[in-house]
């Protein structure tokens, strides 16, 4: 079985509903474009940018996405709603860009490491939630995993990472507040290597007083890493609250400068018409979303497939 199969087994449906709120929102705002038009001109053109911005897609990938509408219309002569609408779906789906950083690469390439996966990101973005989510996945699949509670800037950070690794049934290490997270890191690795896990994932903290602060520890923490297994942290994950925004897009900036990240989650898609975040911070961080969280189950965080998104987003 791949990761593929036991992260998406049945989703469609949950990601239908997760993204309920930005299709009402945007998507199916996208007929009243047409009222009394037949054919795509200046005007449906403007509507539809106001309307790519009210998602919080992004200024600067809506002008792209306008734009390449525009030439493909001009072109193609593209004249009604249903058209449009698949130009929209294509020209979306390829800004998207899907991980290829995964449990089954790691384990071609480097076949003597487990999956290291350290987990970035501000405090109060479901950082923890998203932890316990995909221990609980990659356990459902047949892995071996421990965490490592990094993040030991706030008690309460280590302690909600015992109770998730309690509730799914993983090992953990920690120290308590106030350690050393290089060495809460380092001795994780250790452990995952003397007990044969298969992934290991490594919770780190949320705010530092300032970015110096910050690239420093992740650059520590990735150094000692270094020294258990040398090609780990395979995946450096962001994970980001969809809900906020455009703010999501300004953290990830700032996470982009601080530490090399691979890959992307993105929570709270199911409590927010903000979904177009999506859609702007893939474009213009270049950095693919791996993971989208539509729900509060364990099954909710959902693995990225961009055509199933997109699909979701027209789907009335």
């Amino acid at each position: 079985m791949g990761l593929f199969d036991f992260f998406t087994r049945g989703k469609s449906e949950n990601l239908d509903k997760g993204l309920e709120k930005t299709k009402q929102s945007f998507f199916t705002k996208l007929s009243r474009v047409f009222l009394g038009k037949s054919t795509v001109d200046a005007d449906v053109l403007d509507q539809l940018e106001e309307l790519l911005i009210a998602s919080d897609v992004g200024v600067a990938t809506t002008l792209k996405i306008i734009d390449r509408i525009e030439a493909r219309v001009q072109r193609e002569k593209v004249i009604n709603s249903e058209e449009l609408n698949t130009l929209l779906k294509e020209e979306i789906a390829g800004l998207l860009a899907e991980s290829s950083v995964s449990l089954e690469t790691n384990q071609q390439e480097h076949p003597n490491e487990p999956y290291v996966i350290m987990v970035v990101g501000v405090n109060g973005v479901g950082k923890t939630t998203t932890i316990g989510k995909l221990a609980h996945q990659f356990k459902s699949g047949g892995k071996k995993v421990v965490l490592g509670a990094a993040d030991t800037f706030r008690a309460a950070a280590v302690d909600q990472l015992i109770i998730w690794s309690q509730r799914v049934g993983v090992d953990i290490v920690q120290q308590g507040m106030n350690a050393d997270p290089a060495s809460v890191a380092f001795d994780t690795l250790q452990s995952a290597k003397a007990n044969g896990a298969d992934v290991v994932i490594i919770d780190t903290a949320g705010r530092l007083h300032n970015k110096v602060n910050l690239m420093n520890e992740l650059s520590k923490i990735k150094r000692v890493m270094n020294k258990v297994y040398p090609h780990a942290p395979h995946e450096v994950l962001l994970v980001l609250d969809g809900s906020t925004g455009q703010n999501a897009y300004e953290q990830a900036k700032q996470f982009a400068q601080a530490t090399d990240i691979n890959a992307l989650a993105i929570t709270k898609l199911d409590g927010t018409a903000k979904g177009g975040v999506v859609i702007g911070i893939s474009d213009q961080m270049q950095i693919p979303v791996k993971y989208i969280g539509v729900g509060e189950k364990m099954e909710d965080l959902q693995l990225f497939d961009k055509t199933a998104f997109v699909e979701a987003l027209f789907n009335s």
